[in-house]
């Protein structure tokens, strides 16, 4: 039996660990027992590993070799006799004693191979067995019985005993029993090779060699099958024709008294045989069942060893794959057992075909999987570190403080784990909100404090909290090359601050009959003033009517990709409404129709005075807040 049958774990010492031993023994050991020490072989070593393939291999060629013997016996239809082809039966007894003095020595090394305890395995200690006694009871029983079962050389012995019993002219039920050895020997011949190809699947871990061995297993057992089946109808055809042979003689008695089928003391008349089994099957009343294709072929009297294998094999094959459905069987009980065999077997190779193709679809898909993640992982851990990149220049080039920066790296790792693409349009808005605002304060403060309004009305100085609070309201905006973000005669519902871009601004205003446009570059400026003005303007009868805004006097577009920053009407009114609260409306509205009064007197009274002279007569809602 192969070592893959056998053998478990594969833990070792080597050579010096065991002489270290002997020694630690104080050379007590016995010569003897060194010896028996030192011979033990290590599973693990490439000797065994390569000994053990080797011998898988040498079982299949085997097996594909037994067969030969059932093509020893050649038809002489004419004399009606039977004779051994003697080339044949010295190659196949050669090749057979080969292949079994191969397995002999396998049984021999078998004794001389270690093995891990089972229970000091389980311990996580795991050591090589050397002693050569407890190596022997456990391949003694029940391995050793079946390898010598094995290598017993029964085609060797029984079937020159069946051609003996089909030469002769009466008929003998030994032959029915000494078929049932012959076949017998197959089963412990063929499980071996089943069983090491699955030891071998067990300890390869690599899934692909095991498909692939799995593979190679199904397609050996359906060729061996196959030739196996034909070499096996090839002969039961040969004791068919001889068991109408003995039939006719039972029905001839006196007539086959001083005869033998035998070719080399064939003697005597035997026309009156072909009145019974001829092989034409109007004139016959012999049933030759499947077995009649061989007879009427001449393949069986033919002395051609190749013709004989290849038109039996490809019986085989075509009977396997259909599962024997195209046989027609006589009422002979041995045949329709065959036929069932060839039947069973068949399916079962394809059931076991079929799992094979599931499974190997199964890793294909699993593998295609992998390989897709793989592939999966690898780009995305190219664009994750394209982002980061892209992330860390913006981020550089901003010129954050550590804290900022720490915080908006944290949340960019975040996302990333959480799988989630990163850009710098959507960074900002998914911030947590304290970050966001110190972002916006950090990018727009400046830019805010530097408006015209902003300045002339001292907000910068008097109220840095409602700066930074419109600051905190900034939506961030995007936009792409070419790209109109507000066109001229279009409400100015928000000021824009350009953090980074080129921008156009043009207008369509008509000077000296001619148009004329031009662009201006708006890096890091501000663009819609008016809205602030509009608003925080308590002159301003619509101040709290979006639905009346002024209207732009430039269209606005971009040149190359712009990123701003828009203070909305709607948040701008709330965060101004929220300041003015402190004021009642009668005193808000008082307050208006007084301003608009004194400006309509002045340029009443006045008409070359400057609104500002009027003005300044009164201190605004903006010096009283």
């Amino acid at each position: 039996m192969s070592f893959f049958c056998h053998q478990q774990g594969n833990g070792a010492r080597n050579s010096q660990d065991i002489e270290r031993q002997f020694l630690k023994n104080g050379g007590s050991d016995s010569v003897k027992e060194a010896w028996t020490s030192k011979t033990i072989l290590d599973p693990r070593k490439a000797f065994l590993k390569r000994w053990n393939v080797g011998f898988v291999l040498s079982c299949v060629i085997a097996v594909s070799l037994d067969p030969l013997f059932f093509y020893l016996p050649v038809i002489n239809e004419v004399k009606k006799c039977i004779r051994l082809d003697k080339k044949l039966w010295i190659t196949a007894i050669v090749l057979r004693s080969f292949f079994d003095i191969i397995h002999l020595l396998h049984i021999i090394l078998q004794f001389r191979t270690g093995f891990i305890d089972k229970k000091l395995l389980k311990s996580g200690k795991p050591e090589l067995n050397t002693d050569a006694w407890k190596i022997a009871q456990k391949y003694l029983w029940p391995w050793f019985l079946f390898d010598i079962i094995t290598i017993l050389p029964i085609p060797q012995v029984v079937i020159p005993t069946i051609f003996s019993e089909m030469r002769g002219t009466k008929s003998s039920k030994k032959v029915k029993f000494l078929n049932s050895i012959v076949l017998f020997q197959y089963v412990p011949r063929v499980s071996q090779i089943y069983l090491s190809w699955r030891k071998l699947i067990t300890n390869n871990k690599r899934f692909d060699r095991i498909v692939l061995v799995k593979a190679s297993l199904n397609f050996i057992l359906y060729i061996l099958a196959g030739h196996v089946l034909g070499a096996f109808w090839y002969f039961f055809s040969t004791q068919r024709l001889a068991a109408c042979w003995h039939e006719a003689c039972d029905q001839n008695r006196s007539r086959c008294v001083e005869i033998s089928f035998d070719c080399d003391h064939s003697f005597g008349n035997l026309s009156f045989i072909n009145d019974i089994c001829s092989l034409n099957t109007n004139n016959t009343s012999f049933n030759f069942g499947i077995f009649l294709k061989a007879l009427q072929s001449g393949v069986l009297e033919s002395e051609d060893f190749p013709q004989k294998l290849f038109y039996s094999f490809w019986w085989g094959m075509r009977n396997l794959s259909s599962l024997g459905q195209n046989l027609e069987t006589s009422n002979y009980i041995w045949e329709n057992c065959f036929a069932l065999g060839i039947s069973i077997f068949g399916l079962v190779l394809f059931l076991y075909f079929m799992g094979n193709l599931q499974m190997y679809m199964q890793w294909t898909a699993t593998k295609s999987v992998k390989n897709w993640d793989k592939v999966r992982k690898k780009m995305k851990s190219r664009k994750r570190q394209k982002q980061l990149k892209i992330m860390r220049s913006w981020i550089s080039q901003q010129g954050f403080d550590d804290t900022i920066k720490s915080e908006i790296i944290r949340n960019i790792d975040q996302r990333f784990e959480e799988d989630e693409d990163v850009y710098v349009e959507n960074l900002i808005p998914d911030l947590p909100p304290d970050v966001q605002n110190n972002v916006k304060r950090h990018l727009c403060f400046n830019l805010l404090r530097n408006l015209k309004f902003v300045k002339d009305n001292g907000l910068a100085a008097k109220h840095e909290q409602l700066l930074l609070k419109i600051c905190d309201s900034l939506k961030p905006k995007f936009y792409k090359e070419q790209c109109y973000i507000v066109q001229e005669g279009d409400p100015i519902d928000a000021v824009f601050f350009i953090t980074e871009g080129t921008v156009w601004t043009c207008t369509s205003s008509s000077n000296g009959g001619e148009d004329s446009q031009h662009a201006e570059r708006l890096e890091k400026n501000f663009f819609g003033e008016e809205l602030l003005e509009w608003v925080m303007n308590p002159s301003s009868a619509d101040m709290y009517n979006l639905s009346k805004l002024p209207i732009y006097s430039k269209t606005l577009k971009t040149h190359t990709k712009v990123e701003a920053f828009a203070l909305m009407a709607s948040d701008l009114k709330q965060i101004w409404h929220s300041k003015l609260s402190r004021f009642g409306p009668e005193e808000l509205q008082s307050q208006a129709a007084s301003r608009v009064q004194r400006i309509w007197r002045g340029h009443r009274d006045h008409p070359r005075t400057d609104d500002a002279v009027v003005e300044s007569k009164e201190p605004s809602i903006l010096q009283r807040i």
